[in-house]
């Protein structure tokens, strides 16, 4: 994969997993939070089909922490890597 060794790419994938739990967290927290006019889509939608999201499954609270927690969880992952191979 873009010639990385194993550990290289066990790091994007952690890199990419925390991104795309960020993102998800994010979403399901507004979805909670704000109204439809504020999103400009259907608020609670989540809420009204069952879904299992962030808030529901752990709390509003705690999901706003977890969300808080990935972007250094991300970074991290990153550290691994030379900042002048990585940067280009």
């Amino acid at each position: 994969m873009g010639g990385g060794d194993l550990i290289e790419i066990e790091n994007v994938i952690k890199y990419a997993r925390c991104i795309g739990l960020l993102f998800q967290a994010v979403d399901d927290i507004l979805d909670m939070t704000k109204s439809s006019k504020e999103l400009g889509k259907t608020a609670r939608k989540d809420l009204v089909s069952d879904k299992a999201t962030c808030p529901k499954l752990m709390g509003i609270e705690n999901a706003k922490k977890f969300a808080g927690d990935l972007p250094s969880q991300a970074i991290q992952e990153l550290a691994y890597f030379e900042v002048k191979k990585a940067a280009p």
